[in-house]
């Protein structure tokens, strides 16, 4: 059964609009200043988990020990 080419147009339209919505949507996506944005916000959440500070903390003190030991032996 053949489709009115009016119909057919209107389709290709809303299948244009379409896909330009997502490619608008990917290019916002994928801007390097929302990525490191969303790679700071990480970074910062990670670090308020009082486990992660004080294993930084423990690791920080370990590190300035061995360095100290290494300096006046």
């Amino acid at each position: 059964m053949a489709r009115d080419p009016d119909t057919i147009q209107r389709e290709i339209e809303e299948a244009r609009d379409a896909l330009a919505g997502t490619l608008d949507e990917l290019i916002e996506r994928a801007n390097p200043k929302h990525l490191v944005e969303s790679g700071k916000q990480t970074v910062q959440a990670k670090l308020s988990d009082p486990r992660v500070t004080y294993a930084a903390i423990g690791v920080g003190v370990l590190v300035v020990l061995l360095v100290v030991r290494k300096l006046f032996r």
